[in-house]
């Protein structure tokens, strides 16, 4: 009975440490293409319920392309108990090309696990270059 338990247990641990990872990979990958001002894929990592209810206009990735990233900083993590649920704040340095003027945005990015799509998306929006 012991054994199952800690058979058991660790399955679970296994199980959790397999969803961090995917969580962190994802992560990565939304930074690195916000990184290289890879645009056009984001919306791939954006759930579809929250873009039925939010849709991204072609107008807000054309506002994005005028931009350069020159850098993203993590600069708070908050985890739900349960992990299923990542809130990270960001801050975002933005190179306007045609102006030859660098901002600087706060970004909140909202990530939960779907366990129906077995991945992990993020439950808000593009970087909005007016943020502040």
């Amino acid at each position: 009975m012991i054994v199952l338990a800690a058979v058991l247990l660790l399955a679970a641990c296994a199980g959790s440490g397999q969803t961090q990872r995917e969580r962190d990979q994802a992560m990565d990958l939304w930074q690195e293409m916000v990184r290289w001002s890879e645009y056009d894929g984001l919306v791939d990592m954006i759930h579809p319920d929250w873009l039925a209810e939010h849709p991204i206009r072609s107008i807000e990735l054309e506002r994005l392309r005028q931009f350069r990233v020159t850098e993203y900083r993590v600069r708070q993590v908050i985890s739900d108990s349960d992990e299923q649920r990542v809130e990270r704040r960001v801050q975002i340095r933005l190179y306007h090309v045609h102006s030859a003027r660098e901002r600087v945005i706060q970004h909140r990015e909202v990530w939960r696990y779907d366990e129906t799509r077995d991945r992990w998306l993020l439950h808000s929006g593009l970087p909005d270059p007016s943020e502040t």
